[in-house]
């Protein structure tokens, strides 16, 4: 049985997201998109956060995943993508989208690519991009609006993909080369229902989808069945993660994107991180898996 939803944070973040775990280090990392601040977190014994560090991308900052072989981290900062470092320094890799499209969420498949979303102000404006381990960026899939939540069935051969701003999460066969085939509608909202965000896939293939505008975490079978749904007291609900040990918690971020200070004390419980305590159990964040050569190089540059 899951039990309701527990506040873990006291200040309102203006667009919390991008919320993973990093096993490298057993913390839990979550964002505050035009903020640009990434906040670490040591969950302590009880489900409760401990704040370790908190970084300024100085610029928006849409998700942050762990790097193979690094202590730092891969941030999908403003336009591209960027390092940044276990001390807070920014050093820019590859600038990928137009002028007018920012970074939205991001993550890695199984064999260590880089995947990033964009959002756009018009509808089909927006893209996604990959990061391959030798440092080359490629142009994946265009038409997309508001490129949200990513994850990858537990044997790697379907990738998730929510697009927020028709209200669906695509599917798509995937295999080890990071090709994608066989694109398929796995979720569609109606518009009053609110809209997926983002994602995460359990260890036993069920996907969690944060609904936008919906104050829910909705969870649905590899067949897409809506299998249950956990209330969330915040209507813009934006991100979810499982994490801490036995990665049983799960963690969801919210919003107060573009509300008053008056709006905000009327909903002192939005704009926070909350957490559920759940049966099933979670994934920490796959990390991206640089080539040697190319990474030294990045390095170098630094």
């Amino acid at each position: 049985m899951i039990e309701g939803a527990t506040p873990v944070t006291t200040t309102q973040a203006e667009l919390g997201e991008g919320v993973i775990w990093d096993d490298r280090r057993d913390e839990l990392l979550h964002v505050d998109i035009p903020a640009g601040l990434v906040y670490r977190e040591r969950v302590a014994d009880d489900g409760s956060l401990v704040r370790v560090d908190t970084h300024d991308v100085h610029g928006s900052i849409g998700a942050v995943v762990p790097i193979d072989g690094d202590d730092g981290w891969l941030v999908a900062r403003d336009r591209g993508v960027a390092y940044l470092s276990p001390g807070g320094v920014v050093r820019p890799i590859a600038e990928l989208a137009p002028a007018g499209v920012r970074m939205n969420d991001a993550a890695c498949d199984p064999q260590g690519r880089f995947w990033v979303g964009t959002i756009a102000d018009v509808d089909g404006g927006a893209a996604l991009y990959r990061l391959d381990p030798d440092g080359r960026a490629s142009l994946v899939r265009e038409g997309l609006t508001i490129s949200n939540g990513i994850d990858w069935s537990p044997d790697g051969l379907t990738m998730y993909l929510a697009d927020s701003g028709p209200g669906v999460v695509h599917a798509f066969d995937f295999d080890e080369r990071g090709t994608i085939a066989n694109e398929r509608v796995f979720l569609a909202l109606p518009e009053e229902s609110g809209t997926p965000d983002g994602l995460t896939v359990d260890a036993s293939g069920d996907v969690w989808v944060a609904i936008w505008g919906g104050g829910r975490v909705a969870r649905y079978g590899a067949d897409g069945t809506l299998r249950e749904e956990l209330p969330v007291p915040a209507v813009e609900t934006t991100s979810c993660a499982f994490a801490g040990p036995g990665l049983h918690w799960l963690y969801v971020t919210t919003a107060t994107e573009h509300w008053t200070d008056e709006q905000r004390r009327a909903a002192p419980g939005a704009g926070l991180l909350y957490r559920f305590e759940t049966a099933a159990t979670g994934r920490p964040a796959a990390r991206f898996r640089p080539e040697p050569g190319w990474w030294a190089r990045v390095r170098a540059e630094r």
